[in-house]
């Protein structure tokens, strides 16, 4: 279905890269005494999204794999992977919503996982054009504050995201614009901080 042919694989030390200062950060920063491991970054919380880009990583159809931690605060953790970035604003992005991760209430799981392209569909708008159709559930629904590993595959026009080694997509969307290549990074939205570690990018051969 999705699954792209598979070419080069790359593994990212996000704790060597931050300390050669080979991530770009924007509207963040590292503060590596919170990292928790040498192969780990934290991003800081802050006002507005952040993002931080790998330095000389372009990506188009292939995987994205990295593991990620948030914390169980509501309305206060949102961390994911951005992708096919052309700067700081114009990006698409899947990112999780740890609080919602094992909240009691459907509706709240339901929100657990999201998928955004910047800067026209942040998940308010889509939410509100297309609800149900950009953001889900995730079965099993992990620990919320436990490190958890997201993968995007993406091919063409369509991304799936898959969590903890499932088998079973968490989402699986159409992109909603024509950027199909561009840089990857570790996002964060508004107020929030988050931990990244193990990032592996495999391109699909041509």
């Amino acid at each position: 279905m999705l699954l792209p042919t598979l070419a080069s694989a790359a593994d990212h030390n996000l704790g060597e890269l931050a300390k050669a200062n080979k991530i770009e950060v924007f509207n963040r920063k590292f503060d590596q005494t919170k990292a928790g491991s040498a192969e780990a970054v934290f991003l800081n919380a802050a006002p507005n999204d952040g993002v931080a880009w790998i330095a000389g990583v372009e990506f188009s159809d292939g995987t994205i794999e990295l593991e990620i931690k948030g914390k169980n605060e509501q309305g206060r953790s949102f961390v994911g992977i951005a992708f096919h970035g052309q700067d700081n604003r114009v990006f698409d992005a899947v990112y999780l919503r740890p609080f919602n991760f094992q909240a009691a209430e459907q509706e709240r799981r339901s929100h657990s996982t999201q998928y955004i392209s910047m800067p026209g569909h942040d998940w308010s708008e889509l939410r509100k054009s297309h609800p149900g159709k950009y953001e889900f559930a995730i079965t099993p629904a992990p620990d919320p504050d436990s490190w958890v590993k997201l993968k995007l595959v993406v091919k063409g026009k369509n991304v799936a995201a898959f969590v903890n080694g499932s088998d079973v997509p968490a989402l699986t969307v159409e992109l909603l614009n024509d950027q199909l290549k561009g840089k990857v990074g570790l996002w964060v939205r508004n107020g929030s901080d988050g931990w990244f570690r193990n990032l592996k990018v495999v391109r699909a051969s041509k």
